[in-house]
């Protein structure tokens, strides 16, 4: 019997990674995860208890504590939020708390997609397809200024291009579990590649390698 299908998903903000992750587990009737959302889980609840973002021990204990129903905040998706995942994400500390869930989640049934930043590197590097999703600068910060717009939240594309290239440099630049693309990976590049276009590649790919 073969073990359960795990797809890890990479790549930076923006890409059009999470959409197509979430969009192949449904197709394949995969489980799926963002992994992303923990991190904001973890910013959330340093926020919400007045903490500063760069409390290491405050982080880790906050990390220790998460759990699937913190996934499912609608305070996920504030822009506070959102930047300040990227920073407890570079604490070792977080990332270290973290693992354990990431690491359980879809061993058991048919498997599951994961995404974020660091699975085909560090959380399933035993993945059985590794794929890493990218973009241009340019053309994700335009999608991510549509994306606040649709929310009502007002947005200067220049101030998301800077976020975009700051957060950008603190991923791939922290000391743990940087943002490359594992060494197996397949790249996509959606800048000139439409949802369903970059679906067709992708579940092409996942198709033929399993």
């Amino acid at each position: 019997m073969r073990p359960p299908l795990i797809v890890a998903i990479d790549g930076p903000a923006g890409s059009g990674k999470t959409t197509l992750a979430r969009r192949l587990a449904a197709d394949l009737a995969l489980d799926f995860l963002d992994t992303g959302l923990l991190y904001r889980a973890v910013a959330d609840r340093l926020i919400q208890a007045g903490l500063p973002l760069d409390d290491v021990a405050a982080a880790a204990r906050a990390a220790s504590e998460v759990g699937a129903d913190d996934l499912k905040s609608p305070r996920l998706r504030d822009e506070a939020v959102s930047q300040g995942a990227s920073k407890v994400a570079a604490i070792p500390q977080v990332r270290q708390a973290l693992l354990g869930f990431q690491r359980g989640f879809g061993s058991s049934g048919r498997g599951a997609v994961l995404v974020g930043r660091d699975i085909g590197t560090v959380v399933r590097p035993d993945a059985r397809c590794k794929i890493y999703v990218t973009a241009s600068l340019e053309e994700r910060a335009r999608r991510r200024c549509k994306e606040l717009q649709a929310r009502g939240v007002p947005t200067i594309y220049e101030r998301v291009l800077e976020d975009l290239r700051q957060r950008d440099a603190r991923d791939r630049s922290r000391a743990i579990a940087p943002l490359v693309p594992a060494h197996d990976a397949f790249v996509i590049d959606t800048t000139k590649q439409d949802v369903d276009a970059a679906f067709a590649i992708a579940r092409a790919h996942v198709i033929g390698a399993t």
